[in-house]
């Protein structure tokens, strides 16, 4: 009896061992869970949504690793993001804190921001007017943030939030991104830390995490409330593809 007890524990290790081996090769190579903390890229994620960003998109990088390993030199596989990918990197400042915003600017390019308006290589980006975000204050109050829909030069089109044209960050000297750098901004253009500011700074390829690819679950208000998920959930975010 006792043999058959201690073959049977063994037996739960190893299947235990299994699956978290199983976990940490599919975090690693695969999809890796993120959820978003901030509303730096609203109008695309709100604060609450949990996404999948697929770790192959852009190669592999020692980032691509748990805790950041050094076991990968530079970065394999290597595949550009496009222009407008919504991407997950590791700020350059500390390589440790992970950053989600939109690949706006290609090596080579020069990017500069005129009253709100982007300009990549000298021409200014198409934004036109759509109907007002929504959004709550915290205490309850609703109020209205205009929304444009910007299109990037190639054509891909995203919405983005602009309160004013005439904040810090809405009219900038010309950033010429280095080569394996990428300028990235954040969709809440008033509300984001991005390239445009020194503490991000332009994103080195090795940098990359992945791309953010589509959201799984989202909600509005703790996640550890579940006795609240029915009122909470945002059903109609779920498993939506991010553009």
């Amino acid at each position: 009896m006792q043999k058959g007890k201690t073959s049977g524990t063994r037996e739960s290790i190893k299947t235990a061992l299994y699956a978290a081996a199983i976990a940490i090769f599919v975090r690693t190579f695969a999809y890796e869970p993120f959820n978003i903390p901030s509303g730096s890229m609203k109008p695309t994620l709100l604060v609450g949504d949990y996404l999948f960003v697929s770790k192959f998109s852009f190669g592999y990088s020692r980032h691509s690793l748990p805790f950041s390993l050094p076991l990968i030199a530079g970065r394999v596989f290597y595949a550009e993001p496009e222009r407008g990918d919504v991407a997950v990197f590791k700020l350059p400042s500390d390589n440790k804190t992970d950053y989600i915003k939109r690949i706006v600017g290609l090596p080579g390019d020069k990017v500069q921001l005129r009253n709100g308006i982007v300009h990549v290589n000298g021409v200014a980006v198409g934004r036109r007017r759509v109907e007002d975000f929504i959004a709550e204050n915290g205490a309850g109050v609703l109020h209205r943030i205009p929304r444009f829909i910007e299109t990037l030069p190639g054509g891909r089109e995203h919405a983005i939030l602009e309160v004013s044209d005439r904040g810090p960050g809405d009219n900038t000297r010309v950033y010429t991104v280095p080569s394996s750098h990428f300028f990235a901004m954040g969709d809440n253009r008033d509300n984001s830390r991005d390239s445009r500011f020194p503490n991000v700074g332009f994103v080195p390829k090795e940098n990359l995490v992945g791309r953010a690819e589509f959201l799984f679950f989202s909600i509005d208000g703790p996640v550890w409330k579940v006795w609240n998920w029915f009122s909470s959930i945002r059903f109609s975010r779920l498993f939506s593809g991010i553009e």
